[in-house]
């Protein structure tokens, strides 16, 4: 009789880690070993919530920041 080894548990990580990967991302600056680790740990649906997140924070915060410069 056979046994077929389990395959290997993937841990998911939280949505946290997820905004973590998207900010370097935006930085730009992450390690090769850094990021195949996150690839095979992060989930797309974080990955993708936390992108859009961070895109609106960055949106609202150069409109304020804009907006404070011109003194309105």
């Amino acid at each position: 009789m056979s046994t077929k080894p389990a395959p290997p548990e993937v841990a998911r990580t939280s949505l946290l880690r997820s905004m973590r990967t998207v900010a370097w991302s935006f930085i730009g600056i992450r390690s090769h070993a850094g990021l195949q680790e996150d690839m095979v740990k992060v989930n797309p649906l974080h990955v993708l919530l936390a992108g859009v997140m961070l895109v609106l924070v960055l949106v609202v915060s150069l409109i304020g920041l804009a907006t404070w410069v011109v003194g309105k």
